[in-house]
């Protein structure tokens, strides 16, 4: 499950000390959509909201055109669906991205969460576990929050 995704990040993506601004960018869009897909799914009902979400922070704020988007979207929900924890993910993105990108994923989950009006447990359970697991101080993931439940 997490090889597959591990092959396709190795295929697409390299390091971003080694890639220019664009290509760290796109790194960062596949490591998202994994997470952003899980965090849709953590009150057992996916809304048209989250997965609008979902899709706009792919689209818009990476810039992916929305064939890409689909394929990154289809690929994430089998790798979630497969997946027995999330360490798999987190330790690609802390190989692969700076913390500044990591404040980003979090404050996308935090987006996700508030995108069908409400804030349930599960999904700020979710949040502090991945800010955690990606080393994000509280301070950050405070300020991603905030900045997310602002722009809900």
């Amino acid at each position: 499950m997490i090889e597959r995704l591990r092959r396709f990040f190795d295929r697409n993506v390299r390091h971003p000390a080694e890639a220019g601004g664009d290509e760290a960018e796109h790194a960062l869009r596949l490591a998202t959509a994994a997470l952003l897909v899980e965090m849709s799914r953590m009150d057992d009902q996916v809304t048209d909201a989250e997965r609008t979400t979902i899709e706009q922070a792919l689209c818009e704020k990476f810039d992916l055109a929305p064939e890409e988007a689909a394929d990154l979207i289809r690929l994430a929900e089998d790798e979630a669906r497969e997946a027995t924890s999330y360490f798999g993910f987190t330790s690609l993105i802390n190989k692969y991205f700076s913390p500044r990108q990591k404040i980003h994923i979090v404050e996308l989950l935090w987006q996700v969460a508030y995108a069908d009006g409400h804030l349930e447990k599960y999904e700020e359970h979710l949040v502090r576990r991945i800010a955690d697991l990606l080393h994000v101080p509280h301070r950050e993931f405070i300020g991603a929050k905030l900045r997310a439940r602002g722009e809900a």
